[in-house]
């Protein structure tokens, strides 16, 4: 029986490459992407199926999960990938407004808890679902509170609570599955070029996706309810 992903924001960067290393590995891999023109030549890339999907749009949403639905039936797999980072002059928690707090939540909190939601019950169909959310070390706590650390720089208020707010969204779905067969995880990629980072990242989209893909086709015995990179577990 075919194995079957969705992976949001995936015409580019690393949702791209999870895309395409998932397709690599024999699943289909359903890039997800709002811009039609730019998502399906993304998936024709790499042979895969396409899928538009807006996170912040609802009827989108749901109008990609009855697709899914009559085309698969079920669905092994979902990353939430798609994510936002908007760059300010003054990039200072005091500078920094309400609206740009609830542009950033838009995609990185709510697009995520509106596409879980409406993917569940493909979800609870198939036999041992997984999903991986994409969140990032600047989400950690203990980490962005270390004054030695690289990230004691990065007091980006919108972009790092939108991404320990998913953190806690991870545990709470991860708590509500527990009994399930389904496998509920957030993963930091590192610090990868991207268009988010205008490429100043060290690491490559292939590397970053590599944890992602990892922890969608994790077997029985995998965790469920953790924060990982590629080296491990790390610190809420």
């Amino acid at each position: 029986m075919t194995t079957t992903a969705l992976i949001t924001g995936a015409n580019k960067g690393i949702g791209f490459e999870i895309a395409r290393l998932l397709g690599e590995r024999g699943v289909t891999a359903i890039v997800g992407a709002r811009d039609e023109e730019r998502g399906r030549a993304a998936a024709e890339r790499i042979g895969q199926p396409y899928v538009r999907l807006d996170v912040t749009d609802a009827d989108s949403v749901q109008a990609a999960a009855k697709w899914i639905e009559q085309e698969y039936g079920k669905l092994d797999i979902l990353v939430n990938n798609a994510g936002v980072m908007v760059w300010a002059e003054d990039p200072r928690p005091s500078a920094t407004s309400a609206d740009e707090l609830r542009q950033v939540y838009e995609t990185n909190v709510f697009g995520v808890v509106t596409v879980t939601n409406a993917m569940l019950p493909l979800l609870r169909r198939a036999e041992a679902a997984r999903i991986v959310n994409m969140s990032s070390e600047l989400g950690s706590l203990s980490m962005v509170m270390d004054p030695d650390s690289r990230l004691w720089e990065r007091n980006l208020m919108a972009y790092n609570s939108s991404k320990s707010a998913l953190n806690m969204i991870t545990i709470s779905y991860a708590k509500e599955l527990w009994d399930t067969s389904i496998k509920v995880n957030a993963v930091t990629p590192g610090y990868c070029a991207t268009d988010l980072n205008g490429h100043s990242g060290h690491r490559t989209p292939e590397q970053g996706a590599t944890i992602a893909v990892r922890m969608a086709t994790l077997d029985a015995d995998g965790p469920t309810g953790a924060f990982l990179d590629e080296d491990g577990p790390l610190t809420w």
